[in-house]
């Protein structure tokens, strides 16, 4: 449910009101009681997608994500773990 600011234009009473979209808008002012209480206009919200976002990797398809998997290093060992000396070894984990 979206979250409301309404203002009393009497007292200068100020408040958040969480509302059903298809409630009317509140006019009483709960603290004067005053039917000077008005709904302000908000900037609203905003969805912001940073980096490559999931589309990038989601929806993608199957033949790229087989070339994207042919495009990683292997391993010095060759994923062998038991032939890798290195205690850094990808293949390890």
């Amino acid at each position: 449910m979206p979250t409301y600011d309404y203002v009393c234009r009497a007292c200068g009473h100020q408040a958040e009101v969480t509302q059903k979209m298809s409630d009317d808008p509140l006019r009483r002012c709960p603290k004067c009681r005053k039917s000077r209480y008005e709904r302000l206009i908000g900037g609203g919200a905003a969805v912001l997608f940073k980096g490559s976002g999931f589309y990038g990797t989601d929806y993608r398809s199957e033949s790229w994500k087989q070339d994207a998997a042919k495009d990683v290093p292997a391993p010095p060992c060759g994923g062998n773990p038991a032939k890798c000396d290195k205690p850094d070894c990808s293949s390890k984990n």
